[in-house]
C-alpha cells in the first residue's frame, strides 16, 4: 500500500512537471543567452531592441567563456497561468541554463512582459545559490532592476541587472546588513511538490512498506524545489525571439540543476 502511494505522488509529480514544460518556449537555435519572445512593434522592438539584445548578449557570452557561469535573459508575454518562480526554474531546468551539469551553475533572469501582469523573476542553480543568495537577488531587483523598468529604460535594467549577478558570482556583491527579503510568493506549483515531499518523506521513515527504514538524501530533494527529474522536460511551447548575428560564438547550455533558489518583484 506504502509503496503504491509512493508511486502514485511521484507520478503525479512528474505529470505536474510535464505540464509545465509543455508551455515553455524551445532552447533557441542556435542556442543564444538573451531571448526577446515578445511581440515586436512595427520597427522590430519588443520588450527591448534588437541592438539592445546583441549588446546584451556579447557580454553574456564574453562571461560564460572566461568562468562558464551561464546568465540566460528570457522576456515573455505570457506565463501561461503559472507563477513567475515555477516558470524561471522549469525554463532553466529544460534549457539546460548552465556551463557545466556538474557544477548547476545557471542564472535565469525571466522578464513577464504582459500588459495586465508585468513582472520578473531570478532563478539560481544549485551552484550559485551560496554567492547569489535570495537576499542579494531581492536586492538586486530592488534596488537596481525595478527602478529602470518603472522608468521605461528597460535595457539599462538589464545591463546593471546583469553586471550585478556578476558581481555577485564573484563575492564582490553584498547585500546591506539588516536588508531584509520582502514578500517574495510562493508559487502552487511549488506547494504541491513540497506536500508531495512531505508524504514521501513520511513514507520512507515509516519503513516505505519493507520495514528497512529510509531518508531523502540530498541529491534526491532541495527544499522548495521538488526532485530533479533527469535530462530536463520534453516538449515545448511555441514564440519566435531574436536569432542570428550578434552571439559571439555561444557554444550553448550544458547545466540545468534548478531548485527553489531565487527572487521575484513586479511593476
Amino acid at each position: 500500500m506504502k509503496k503504491n502511494l509512493l508511486l502514485y505522488f511521484l507520478l503525479v509529480s512528474a505529470v505536474s512537471f510535464a505540464q509545465i514544460g509543455s508551455v515553455i518556449p524551445e532552447p533557441p537555435s542556435p542556442p543564444r543567452l538573451v531571448n526577446d519572445f515578445t511581440r515586436k512593434d512595427a520597427y522590430g522592438k519588443g520588450f527591448i531592441t534588437k541592438e539592445q539584445a546583441d549588446a546584451l548578449e556579447r557580454k553574456l557570452v564574453a562571461y560564460d567563456d572566461s568562468t562558464s557561469n551561464q546568465i540566460a535573459v528570457v522576456i515573455v508575454d505570457d506565463l501561461k497561468g503559472y507563477s513567475r518562480d515555477d516558470y524561471a526554474i522549469a525554463l532553466g531546468r529544460k534549457w539546460g541554463v548552465g556551463g557545466q551539469k556538474q557544477f548547476s551553475n545557471g542564472v535565469v533572469v525571466l522578464i513577464n512582459a504582459g500588459p495586465k501582469d508585468r513582472g520578473l523573476f531570478i532563478a539560481t542553480g544549485y551552484g550559485l545559490e551560496g554567492a547569489i543568495t535570495d537576499l542579494v537577488a531581492d536586492q538586486i531587483i530592488q534596488e537596481i532592476i525595478l527602478p529602470d523598468f518603472k522608468r521605461g529604460d528597460n535595457y539599462r535594467g538589464l545591463d546593471e541587472g546583469t553586471d550585478a549577478l556578476i558581481q555577485a558570482a564573484a563575492g564582490r556583491f553584498k547585500a546591506p546588513e539588516g536588508y531584509h527579503e520582502r514578500g517574495k510568493g510562493i508559487g502552487f506549483g511549488t506547494i504541491i511538490l513540497v506536500v508531495i515531499v512531505v508524504i514521501v518523506f513520511v513514507v520512507f521513515m515509516s519503513g516505505g512498506g519493507n520495514g528497512g527504514g529510509g531518508y531523502v538524501s540530498r541529491r534526491g530533494y532541495r527544499g522548495g524545489g521538488g526532485w530533479i527529474i533527469p535530462g530536463g522536460w520534453s516538449g515545448g511551447g511555441g514564440g519566435g525571439g531574436w536569432s542570428g548575428g550578434g552571439g559571439g560564438g555561444f557554444g550553448g547550455f550544458g547545466g540545468g540543476g534548478f531548485g527553489g533558489g531565487g527572487a521575484g518583484g513586479s511593476w
